[in-house]
């Protein structure tokens, strides 16, 4: 009789740690989205691997980058549209670019870039809507860290294979103007606001000032240890401010900043850290330049419209 109780409270114990295993990956992203320098060192000539540098323009790059990393310019992923800068090109569009640089359906990419990783956060969200994040990782640090633990070269990475890419577009990680009015109007959604926190009080003047009513500030900086070491807090760390702006694991969020490019670290760790994550890519550009979008002022609620925020 003993050994069949202990038996019983062994079973208990052991559905126990898997009920808390799968509770802990069911508030985690993609167990390979965030690769460190070591790792990438060690899987430099994997068949597979892709790795991508994102910048502005070529100087960054050209001055040095990772082995074998190719080059993938901004305005190739983020373009104008009716005025307002930083929109996904369409889904076609992006295929043939991603294809043009040798990605296929079996790579698996690893992406960095310029200015803290930042532009390299705003590819990882054209794979997600092509339906390929999960076989995109970001390095961890970017080149800043790479930089003072590896060598660089200047060398390009040659004659490139192109790929085959197989599409699935998911447009629910994506949402436009009208949406976004909506919610905002009913408070249905979490809205976060990527931007410093001095922009989203209204501090600052122009179409900088104030933000979307009923949006949390959660600055994209403050995802990472520092600037000048920018590789990324603890994920418990990250997932508890989070929950702390009144956020659950699983809820949907809606992130955005200025043009749709800083709002890209909060979008990366809303995933990472369990959260479901969609873009307003013409952010508060966009919504500011609508005269008859509602902007909310300070932390304590005030509204104003867009005519006073001129």
């Amino acid at each position: 009789m003993r050994h069949k109780i202990l038996g019983v409270i062994f079973l208990f114990a052991a559905l126990a740690a898997n009920a808390a295993t799968t509770n802990l990956r069911a508030v985690q992203g993609p167990a390979n989205m965030l690769v460190q320098t070591n790792w990438l060192a060690a899987h430099l000539t994997d068949k597979n691997l892709v790795i991508l540098h994102v910048g502005a323009n070529r100087s960054a790059y050209d001055t040095g980058h990772i082995p074998g990393a190719r080059f993938l310019a901004l305005n190739e992923i983020a373009v104008n549209r009716n005025g307002i800068p930083y929109h996904l090109p369409e889904a076609k569009e992006l295929k043939a670019t991603f294809e043009r640089l040798g990605i296929g359906d079996n790579s698996h990419v690893v992406l960095y870039g310029d200015m803290l990783n930042i532009f390299a956060l705003r590819a990882y969200i054209e794979f997600d809507y092509l339906g390929h994040g999960n076989n995109v990782s970001l390095l961890d640090g970017g080149l800043e860290k790479w930089s003072k633990e590896y060598a660089t070269v200047r060398t390009s990475s040659g004659n490139i294979t192109p790929g085959i890419l197989t599409i699935h577009p998911n447009a629910s990680v994506l949402i436009e103007l009208a949406e976004v009015r909506r919610i905002a109007a009913d408070k249905s959604i979490h809205l976060v606001d990527a931007r410093p926190l001095a922009d989203y009080l209204g501090k600052n003047g122009g179409g900088l000032s104030g933000h979307i009513p009923g949006a949390i500030s959660v600055p994209w900086t403050d995802n990472l240890v520092s600037e000048g070491n920018p590789v990324y807090k603890p994920v418990s760390e990250i997932r508890a401010r989070y929950i702390a702006a009144g956020i659950k694991p699983g809820d949907r969020v809606i992130v955005y900043c200025q043009a749709g490019i800083h709002a890209a670290y909060d979008y990366f760790t809303l995933k990472l850290t369990g959260f479901r994550p969609v873009l307003y890519t013409g952010s508060f550009g966009e919504w500011s330049n609508d005269f008859t979008a509602p902007i909310e002022t300070g932390s304590g609620g005030a509204v104003r419209s867009s005519f006073q925020n001129r």
